[in-house]
């Protein structure tokens, strides 16, 4: 029987196997789908599916810098035990090296490392190791100079939080500084220009509303406002906050002391947004062995 891409397309999607490994099922069961699960199974093969449900909120961010172009890639799996695991990192320092050729997450999935795609790279992974993994983000900065660093590095290039930092000039020491910052403060946006209006606005709005609870007229509330969202602008955007190397000067000042310029940045966390199932660890270890 002519095993076709839709046969192998949905084996994979219903048992979560390779794509290699989706066709090899099919051959050797001559098309027979519950067969080919069947076959999956007793190799092995199929566990992923079983796996996809649970909540992926750990990993590792890595960071890899290739000609003037920085990438951060998250990766997550649903323990910190598997993010210590020296296959799961040689996996995602792979992931990061192919995430240079690449231009967003979904192209990355695709992009083949020794022969295999990223995604059924993966999938194998979930199968070898137990647990529901996934190549979640993955963000691009570019320019004359890229530094990176890592929080909590658990391995060379990769940790719990990536920084990426763009500049011009050649002060790595100072852009390193800069990246350190930026893994503790976490700005929404290296300046005003590039933060969301949207957001400028709501924040703005809220203000408002707050002022307008102390009863003073509507000029003396849009003088207020004027301050507030100066006050605001110097927390969230990176060239406006005071430098935590020296708070006596803000990251932009500090910048043009050092002769450079900040072009841009990148900061990946892992789990962030990801709500976090709590479970007690007798509940956790007692699902483990159960698989």
């Amino acid at each position: 029987m002519a095993i076709t891409a839709a046969m192998v397309k949905e084996l994979r999607d219903s048992t979560g196997a390779g794509m290699m490994d989706a066709k090899k099922a099919l051959t050797e069961t001559d098309g027979d789908m519950e067969a080919a699960v069947d076959w999956l199974r007793t190799k092995g093969l199929a566990k992923a599916a079983k796996k996809s449900g649970r909540t992926a909120a750990e990993g590792l961010v890595v960071v890899a810098v290739e000609g003037g172009k920085g990438v951060a890639v998250e990766v997550n799996a649903e323990t910190d035990f598997v993010a210590k695991n020296a296959e799961f990192q040689e996996m995602v320092a792979s992931i990061g090296q192919a995430a240079l050729g690449v231009a967003d997450v979904e192209a990355l999935k695709e992009a083949k490392v020794n022969g295999k795609t990223v995604a059924d790279m993966v999938t194998d992974k979930i199968a070898t190791i137990g647990e529901n993994m996934s190549v979640r983000r993955m963000s691009t900065v570019e320019g004359e100079t890229v530094v990176t660093y890592v929080h909590n590095a658990a391995a060379p290039s990769m940790g719990k939080i990536g920084v990426l930092v763009a500049m011009t000039g050649a002060d790595e020491a100072f852009g390193r500084q800069v990246a350190m910052h930026i893994a503790a403060v976490n700005p929404a946006a290296l300046n005003e220009d590039a933060l969301d209006p949207a957001v400028v606005e709501k924040e703005k709005q809220i203000q408002m509303d707050i002022a307008r609870e102390s009863g003073k007229p509507e000029a003396v509330i849009e003088k207020m406002i004027i301050g507030r969202m100066k006050k605001y602008m110097a927390e969230v955007t990176l060239l406006s906050q005071q430098f935590v190397v020296n708070p006596d000067l803000t990251v932009g000042a500090a910048a043009k002391e050092a002769g450079v310029e900040i072009t841009g940045f990148v900061r990946l966390e892992v789990g962030e947004g990801i709500e976090k199932v709590v479970e007690d660890f007798a509940a956790e270890v007692a699902k483990t062995a159960q698989g």
